[in-house]
């Protein structure tokens, strides 16, 4: 925080100083002058409109962090602070290139005298570093809110801090994003080559947005149909000339960015795919719970003392844990919990509404765990609160059985056989559910089982 209000205050004091070599440069406020260029100059404007996009790049992650400020706080930060040192920053290094056209080679730089620009140099490295931690931060909880989503496979989360659930560390996506750099590092060599591939992401995502942005006012606000269009087009239109600016860097090094976007597309594609596939065919095989319970009735196995929880997918259902252990142990618990994890579609849900508890019969009980897709899956805190709400049981002393899937490619499963072994290899790389879970290893019984796919 504070060397980032710092660098924001050398930009708008560099700014200030050279203004001065041309006050007309004030002028550039008015966007009429911008829509005449375009209008006049054709093909360069557009390639113009590409180039001075990389001023608006950045904006997004204004937006991005609105889960954890809010809205007042980063347009406050914004309107009053942000927005008037980047504006006199540019300002700045416009005046100074109409009054001395050589400093077009480094315009920022030449704003500075020599004796400084060691520690403008350090000022700027300690920025961007901050500014890339913004990124990686951003991409461990996009990737954590897609796992639960259900879009990705789930990936190992470490907690780094007591207090605060959203300050986490992911392993594999941070050693992701080292192998990327390096690999975006080594093909393009110099910033003003990366610059060419960098602009279209942000460009489509704010087409995205601006698309997703109709759909929840007409849809969740309940607003027209036609105000929400009055509303949200002009912006699109905006976002979309950008895009097509943008576009004509696609073989420039914009193709990247584009190529990424489609192999995350794929991988995401694959998983609900073959998630959706995988749900159907067990489903054919599994059992009714409430048919499992009539026959446990008529033909009582031998009961053990203690509570053994199942965790499953589908309460309706019996687990494939369960089967298996009435199957080769013939033994079933004086307490039986079918326990199923949601995800909502809230960033967080109430502590109130976390826990669903649900006696189907007298050892049978089902228990359903909401957690919003921001949070951490904590399933033996969850239960605490099911204690409170009168399930008397002791977590050290009660068994937890989960159910692990060896998956084999099939000629007749519905997707290609290369998709079969993407698929495959995604969910031998998920973390166990034990770890994501944060279920007690010594209180875990796994039964494996062999599905087709």
């Amino acid at each position: 925080g504070p060397v980032m209000i710092i660098w924001f205050l050398t930009l708008g004091v560099m700014g200030l100083m050279h203004i001065s070599d041309d006050p007309g440069i004030v002028h550039a406020i008015n966007p009429i002058f911008a829509v005449q260029f375009l209008l006049t100059h054709g093909m360069i404007g557009l390639v113009i409109l590409g180039a001075v996009f990389l001023a608006v790049t950045g904006g997004e992650a204004l937006y991005a962090d609105l889960g954890h400020f809010g809205r007042k706080p980063i347009q406050a930060a914004w309107f009053y602070f942000v927005l008037p040192c980047l504006l006199l920053n540019y300002f700045g290094q416009g005046a100074l290139v109409l009054a001395h056209p050589e400093a077009i080679e480094n315009p920022f730089y030449r704003m500075v005298p020599e004796s400084v620009l060691v520690p403008l140099i350090c000022l700027a490295t300690a920025a961007t570093v901050i500014a890339s931690q913004a990124v990686i931060t951003g991409a461990f909880s996009l990737v954590r809110q897609a796992i639960q989503l259900g879009l990705l496979p789930r990936f190992e989360v470490r907690y780094t801090s007591e207090t605060h659930a959203g300050q986490i560390y992911l392993p594999r996506v941070n050693m992701m994003l080292l192998i990327g750099v390096l690999l975006l590092v080594g093909l393009f060599r110099t910033s003003s080559n990366l610059a060419s591939a960098y602009g279209i992401a942000v460009s489509t995502t704010m087409v995205c947005d601006g698309l997703m942005c109709f759909v929840v006012i007409w849809k969740l606000w309940n607003w027209r149909a036609a105000t929400a269009a009055a509303l949200i087009v002009p912006l699109v239109i905006v976002d979309l000339t950008f895009l097509t600016a943008n576009l004509l860097k696609l073989l420039q090094g914009a193709w990247v960015p584009v190529l990424f976007g489609i192999l995350m597309a794929g991988l995401v594609w694959t998983w609900r795919r073959g998630t959706v596939i995988l749900i159907n065919k067990t489903r054919r095989t599994e059992v009714p719970l409430a048919d499992l319970i009539k026959s446990l009735e008529k033909r009582p196995p031998h009961i053990v003392k203690g509570t053994a929880i199942f965790l499953t997918s589908d309460p309706a259902y019996v687990p494939t844990a369960l089967l298996h252990n009435l199957k080769h142990n013939k033994v079933l618990h004086e307490h039986n919990v079918i326990l199923t994890i949601h995800t909502a579609e809230t960033p967080r849900v109430d502590v109130a509404d976390r826990v669903r508890m649900e006696k189907i019969s007298d050892k049978f009980s089902t228990v359903r765990l909401t957690f919003g897709f921001m949070e951490s899956p904590n399933v033996p805190k969850a239960l605490a609160i099911a204690r409170k709400l009168g399930w008397q049981f002791d977590i050290m002393s009660t068994s937890f059985f989960v159910s692990r899937r060896s998956l084999k490619p099939s000629a007749q499963s519905g997707m290609p056989l290369w998709q079969d072994h993407l698929f495959i290899a995604m969910s031998r790389s998920a973390n166990d559910a034990t770890d994501y879970f944060q279920i007690p290893t010594g209180r875990v019984v796994e039964v494996g089982t062999q599905v087709t796919i």
